[in-house]
């Protein structure tokens, strides 16, 4: 009796169905490519296999008994639906599923947004299925959220001291400092270094090897991580601040922001992707990641 499918035994099954669909061992010769007696042979193996007869073949013919034909049902709907299954699973090995959680810095730049938006444009055609969630937080929320694996990828400027990420570089945003309208520094005709040091300049809590950071002054009394809280400092007129310069630009044209000792201390900030280290990337990651390093490549 037949108590587990084997491998052996769904082919003695497409021989049966063979068999009977060209009506006989002889004239199932030529589909099957081998030789009668083989044929006879394996459905003998099939027939002890299930314990009883599945057809009567001899002088008088061939034909199948009542319990073959009820074998021969269940025979085709069985190999239909392994047929069914391997069709279902070559669909799924061409569709990317999934997840994938993204954190990107706060205010980029438009052409950087733009770039990222192109990204996810090119991997959405390609990935239609997959759930894609994107948050935009801190450069140290961001690598740990990386850390917890709660995403997979971020864009920033991180400080590379992370021992259990990875960092990629991607493109290269320009700093400057500033000064409100209200500060004494806006109307200064000439501002040295010396005049940096006594003003109020906005402390930073995340940390990076910068210009930035290693500017000193003696009065800190405004703390930020976050550049739209600099901008606001700075339109305050109380403090000085580094800012990115697509986001002080509009307000520097507009005359509310200027610009100080842009020579010295202007400075280039790199922004990175980065990803867990000794954690296996899915498919989704690696296609999306190519997608984004050819968009800044």
């Amino acid at each position: 009796m037949l108590t587990q499918l084997r491998d052996m035994d769904l082919q003695l099954l497409r021989i049966f169905v063979t068999i009977v669909e060209n009506g006989g061992f002889s004239a199932a010769q030529g589909k099957l490519g081998i030789a009668q007696s083989t044929i006879s042979t394996q459905m003998s193996k099939l027939e002890t296999r299930l314990g009883f007869r599945l057809c009567e073949r001899g002088k008088s013919g061939f034909r199948l008994t009542p319990k073959g034909e009820r074998v021969l049902q269940s025979a085709k709907r069985l190999l239909e639906a392994l047929n069914a299954f391997t069709r279902e699973t070559q669909d799924v090995s061409q569709v990317l599923l999934g997840e994938l959680h993204i954190g990107i810095s706060e205010l980029l730049a438009p052409a950087v947004i733009e770039s990222i938006a192109r990204a996810v444009g090119n991997f959405r055609r390609r990935a239609p299925e997959v759930i894609i969630e994107i948050i935009s937080v801190t450069p140290a929320e961001l690598e740990r959220q990386l850390l917890n694996n709660e995403i997979q990828l971020a864009i920033g400027y991180f400080s590379e001291d992370q021992a259990g990420l990875n960092y990629e570089p991607l493109f290269v945003e320009k700093q400057a400092l500033f000064c409100g309208t209200q500060h004494p520094l806006f109307a200064k005709k000439s501002v040295n270094l010396d005049d940096l040091t006594t003003a109020n300049k906005v402390a930073h809590l995340y940390k990076t090897n910068s210009v930035g950071s290693r500017l000193r002054s003696k009065r800190q009394t405004a703390v930020s991580e976050q550049a739209d809280a600099d901008l606001i400092f700075t339109l305050s007129g109380a403090h000085i601040s580094f800012l990115p310069e697509h986001i002080a630009e509009p307000w520097e044209s507009a005359g509310k922001l200027r610009k100080l000792l842009p020579e010295e201390l202007s400075y280039d900030v790199s922004f990175h992707l980065a990803t867990a280290k000794n954690r296996e990337a899915s498919e989704v990651l690696e296609i999306f990641k190519e997608h984004l390093l050819a968009q800044f490549s």
